[in-house]
């Protein structure tokens, strides 16, 4: 999707799509333990998972959370004149239910404000991160976005 500096307030209050689905694997969750230094045993063993009433181990909620940037290439918008977009953090993050290891996931994201800030734009987003057959959902986030011109 292209956007321009003037259509962007036209699309504030709108979906901006959804991403492709995401494979979250035991190895995947096993690199981002030894990448972060976070070895704790419910991403890991899955004995110690099941002893904490998992079914069986879970991916970090930051793993989850950190997924979002890959997952917003399929989604968030160009901008016509744009020369970078920056993470510029999150004001909201709620993790809600926790990702099995092997499941799949993907974000809706959703365009709640746009405006000029400084030098370049701050778009606020919504993202929701669905589990594919899950009733809940793994977080949600209220995302900012920070594009330079």
């Amino acid at each position: 999707m292209m956007l321009t500096r003037e259509t962007l307030p036209q699309a504030v209050g709108k979906p901006l799509g959804t991403s492709k689905w995401v494979q979250i694997s035991q190895a995947r969750i096993d690199a981002f333990a030894d990448l972060t230094e976070d070895w704790q045993p419910i991403h890991l063993d899955p004995d110690a998972a099941q002893s904490a009433g998992f079914a069986g181990t879970v991916a970090h909620g930051f793993l989850t959370l950190s997924m979002l940037s890959a997952m917003s290439y399929d989604v968030l918008p160009r901008i016509k004149g744009e020369s970078a977009s920056i993470n510029y953090g999150f004001d909201r993050v709620r993790f809600i239910a926790p990702v099995p290891a092997g499941a799949r996931i993907r974000t809706h994201f959703d365009l709640v404000e746009a405006g000029p800030r400084g030098e370049g734009w701050m778009l606020r987003l919504a993202a929701n991160v669905e589990i594919e057959g899950a009733d809940k959902p793994a977080l949600t986030a209220d995302w900012l976005a920070y594009y330079l011109f």
